[in-house]
């Protein structure tokens, strides 16, 4: 029996205990290619005789970069850390500068990139990247290399033997893989993760993620974050047959194909979800439009465990049955479970899609962790909204005096790549300070507060929580983005981008003729005194020092691409506050 040690035993015990005929299937044209576990341990091995075969040894390190996910990265990582190298997965959006500095500072030797784009990127700074030897693509790309050929260079098995040697001398112990965070201010941090940082907090979240046995499962989530990479871990060994979407604007579409059991999201994207649910609902008439909005009510006072009584629940009953039916059928009618991370979720989404019947596991972690240090579990009682879950096992959390959340455990990273000061400014003997401010409570829930570096005094010396408004703000329906603002000023304003696709409808709805320049649409007085209105409902539940005195709505959309969002959707506050540095200060020009 494999004994799980090292990353590259999940497809093994996979093997051993329930193989596949579909354990990765990734979409090409029209067609849907499964790969069955066998075939991906041997392809496996085969890109370990390959790189061999090409002078990679242990230590060395191997670049991944993957605008989508697909099965060749998984046989790609496999392969790599059976030689004990060492796999470096990049974020394909970020920029060519990022691009020179991570490989350059991981001395990456070969690089597999997902297509055109990405190697374009590569190449425009390939010459100054001394160490990197060749590029391959797992597209078919002219002028490019294959990754077949690597395929190809270990067709012969008659160095597995040697392959062999090398996964022994592997232990548990030893460093597997580097995370570049896109930190929202200075250069990329490269977090080095062991095998048993990673493996402990699959096998330690696995006691606590009901995934059945052979389910089906949607990939979307970037494989380049240790969030989404832990989970296809998981999903291998709970023997879940994993299929990889396409691109994130086709979703919906292969939902709909895949029709999954499980699968993983950010909270934008449910949020998304809900919208299109929403906007679909508004333009029903009659008694299904009705019938529809007692639904949403409804759905919004939801709490699990039946906690609202009986009566409650037999209105819910029949709300899932006549409505909340035909929203699972829209997600491929058999999802069961979501699990989502990265960001902080808001209670109504949880409430929304609990009470439709698709619950979302809210989880807490960070890179630096592996990521997981506490989730939500539907079982014994298990689940509360408006929290993170109880701490995962073999995991010691405190609270610091200043609130901050200090984690120790087997996940906690071996430390900052080539960067010992920046290890040590974030350690505490074996604890790690993860900059977030949060609370225990009596049952042992973990809650998230703010983050520690975010939070900053008025000049009238009251302390402010940004992300604590902007995710009660972000409720609205008309707010895509909000970043608070108002270190040293004498009251809090925030710099809004409105979510333009609703604003819209919502236009439609009213006769309010907006037109299409974004400019126009942000100085149209209705759209302002509407989302005045907004402001107004949400400052009710903050102190008199924590309220948003003044907006300012911006014409852009906030991106990763435009550099205002880090890939995991958070905000870089420097970049967005020197973007708009024009309409802060026109909002601190005239004090109220």
């Amino acid at each position: 029996m494999t004994k799980i040690s090292r990353l590259f035993d999940f497809p093994y015990y996979q093997l051993e205990n329930f193989p596949l005929n579909d354990a990765l299937v990734t979409k090409y044209g029209d067609t849907w290619k499964k790969t069955s576990t066998q075939e991906y341990i041997d392809k496996a091995n085969a890109i370990s005789r390959g790189l061999l075969k090409l002078g990679v040894k242990p230590y060395d390190k191997i670049a991944i970069i993957s605008y989508s996910n697909r099965t060749e990265w998984n046989i790609v990582d496999i392969g790599i850390l059976q030689l004990g190298a060492h796999n470096v997965p990049i974020y394909p959006t970020i920029s060519e500068e990022d691009y020179e500095y991570i490989l350059n500072h991981s001395e990456s030797t070969y690089c597999f990139v997902s297509s055109q784009e990405v190697l374009d990127k590569v190449n425009a700074i390939k010459k100054n990247v001394p160490t990197l030897k060749e590029v391959y693509c797992f597209d078919n790309i002219e002028n490019c290399k294959n990754w077949n050929e690597v395929l190809e260079l270990g067709h012969d098995q008659s160095t597995q033997e040697e392959i062999e040697k090398l996964k022994e001398k592997v232990k548990a112990e030893d460093l597997a893989t580097i995370i570049y965070t896109s930190g929202t201010t200075g250069r990329p941090k490269g977090v080095m993760l062991s095998h048993d940082n990673i493996v402990s907090n699959v096998l330690n979240s696995a006691e606590r993620v009901p995934f059945d046995k052979g389910a089906t499962s949607l990939s979307f989530l970037p494989v380049c974050h240790i969030f989404e990479r832990m989970i296809l871990y998981l999903y291998q060994y709970f023997g879940i047959s994993i299929h990889f979407a396409e691109s994130i604007e086709k979703i919906s579409e292969n939902i709909q194909e895949v029709k999954p059991q499980v699968m993983t999201v950010v909270p934008r994207l449910t949020e998304k979800v809900y919208d299109k649910i929403y906007t679909k609902g508004g333009e029903l008439t009659g008694i299904k439009k009705n019938l529809f909005f007692w639904a949403v009510e409804l759905a919004l006072k939801f709490e699990p465990y039946g906690a609202n009584g009986w009566w409650y629940e037999k209105k819910l009953a029949i709300a899932r049955k006549l409505v909340f039916s035909k929203w699972k059928e829209g997600l491929g009618g058999r999802l069961e479970v979501m699990v989502s991370g990265s960001a902080a979720l808001q209670p109504r989404l949880a409430r929304v899609f609990g009470a439709a019947g698709m619950p979302i596991m809210e989880g807490y972690g960070l890179t630096e962790t592996s990521p997981v240090i506490s989730v939500n579990d539907q079982r014994n009682k298990g689940w509360k909204i408006g929290t993170v879950g109880k701490i995962i096992p073999q995991t010691d959390v405190k609270i610091a005096e200043d609130g901050e959340i200090l984690v120790k455990g087997p996940q906690v990273m071996m430390g900052y790549y080539k960067d010992p000061e920046k290890t040590k400014n974030v350690m505490t003997g074996n604890y790690f300070h993860t900059g977030d401010i949060g609370e225990i409570d009596a049952e042992g829930f973990l809650k998230i507060t703010d983050r520690k570096k975010e939070m900053f005094k008025t000049s009238g010396g009251k302390y402010v929580a940004p992300q604590l408004i902007e995710n009660e703000m972000k409720q609205s329906r008309f707010i895509e983005q909000i970043m608070v603002i108002g270190e040293g000023e004498k009251m809090p304003a925030a710099l809004i981008q409105p979510n333009f696709e609703f604003v819209k409808e919502w236009a439609h709805r009213h006769n309010i003729e907006l037109g299409d320049d974004l400019n126009e649409v942000i100085k149209n007085k209705k759209l302002i005194e509407r989302i005045q209105e907004e402001i107004d409902f949400y400052n009710e539940r903050f102190g008199k020092w924590e309220k948003i005195k003044r907006f300012e709505l911006t014409p852009d959309v906030w991106s990763i691409e435009d550099g205002q969002l880090t890939p995991t959707m958070k905000l870089k506050r420097k970049a967005v506050k020197e973007k708009y540095i024009h309409l802060y200060n026109k909002i601190y020009e005239h004090d109220i």
